[in-house]
């Protein structure tokens, strides 16, 4: 790997600061590897300071159920992508109008779950832009009680990084139709929704201004200095950048399959009878299914449910399947649309 040599910035502490410039890339795929690569790969004496933007994306901690996390419907109908990150904590909905930072460096052994110290460049360069931002709870940035920021963190080989997203002027409306949050968090939160519990940054702003003029005033702030010392990936890097971004972010088994063991319960009454599905989901794949019901059909479902069993557990999977079998025959008057509803609601 060539040498590049900068001039130090010191940010929050820290003696030598290099800035990884994504280039207003929207595809989270290819920012997820860029960072991934940045903390296994790039030089761990040093640390690096980078900043992502991405179209609509639902994002899911390392250790959720994807498929417990997200309303697949609404996932499926706005052709959304979900992804799953290294860190842990909650997932998250994402557009255009967040903007998440990434702080990239050495884990000295006293630093993960120490989110003071990675959010407190940002909360110092909120508070520039007169916001009254503070760290609340486990891990999260608030204003006025409402949440602006959540963040998390992965450490791996001596090296760690803390991220979190910062929402600037995201869809709110949006953040609820994507996501199945447990009603249990908004309980702790003392409050009736999603949209209620947070805020975007732009609505505090003391003068209005872009997400891209905000970005710049970040980097400032964050910097000290307009001259921003920045890595440069050499086409070496961009090779195992893309590798990573395939084998792992754009992979349906990191994304999906890594979920645990769960089971599904749908059930439904139809004018031609009761139908109820049961599956039994590991890896995202179908490993058991019963069917039962008071509809009137001559075939066996047992059958069905045989045919059911290595399926991956999508919409995508289980529409197909109901496309080639014989409907009356297993389910009597029930429609091929009613089961699409039942099937994976």
């Amino acid at each position: 790997m060539e040498k590049r040599c900068f001039k130090p910035s010191c940010v929050n502490g820290e003696r030598f600061v290099i800035y990884i410039d994504t280039k207003n890339c929207l595809d989270q795929t290819e920012n997820f590897a860029v960072e991934e690569f940045a903390l296994r790969h790039l030089d761990a004496n040093e640390t690096y300071v980078m900043f992502y933007r991405m179209h609509p994306t639902v994002i899911v901690g390392k250790n959720q159920n994807t498929l417990a996390e997200i309303n697949n419907e609404y996932i499926e109908e706005n052709e959304i992508p979900v992804l799953r990150r290294l860190s842990g904590g909650g997932a998250v909905y994402n557009d255009e109008g967040n903007i998440s930072f990434s702080i990239i460096t050495k884990d000295d052994g006293a630093s993960f779950n120490n989110f003071e110290r990675f959010t407190k460049p940002v909360i110092d360069a909120l508070i520039t832009l007169g916001i009254d931002a503070r760290l609340s709870g486990r891990n999260d940035i608030e204003v006025g009680g409402r949440k602006i920021s959540g963040n998390a963190q992965f450490a791996t080989g001596g090296r760690l990084y803390s991220h979190g997203t910062l929402l600037f002027d995201v869809n709110l409306a949006n953040v609820e139709k994507a996501l199945r949050v447990n009603p249990l968090k908004l309980q702790a939160k003392g409050v009736k929704s999603v949209k209620s519990r947070v805020t975007n940054i732009r609505e505090h702003l003391r003068e209005d201004m872009d997400i891209h003029a905000f970005q710049q005033v970040l980097l400032q702030s964050i910097f000290q200095t307009t001259k921003i010392p920045t890595y440069i990936f050499s086409d070496e890097d961009w090779m195992q950048i893309r590798k990573i971004q395939k084998e792992r972010y754009q992979n349906w088994d990191w994304n999906y399959g890594k979920s645990p063991k769960f089971n599904v319960k749908n059930e439904q009454k139809f004018p031609g009878g009761l139908v109820e599905m049961r599956f039994q989901v590991e890896k995202g794949c179908i490993v058991t299914a019963q069917i039962f019901g008071d509809f009137f059909a001559s075939g066996d479902v047992k059958e069905i449910e045989n045919k059911l069993i290595g399926l991956a557990y999508t919409r995508e999977a289980l529409v197909a399947f109901l496309e080639k079998i014989d409907i009356p025959f297993y389910f009597g008057k029930v429609t091929k649309k009613e089961l699409k509803t039942i099937i994976f609601p």
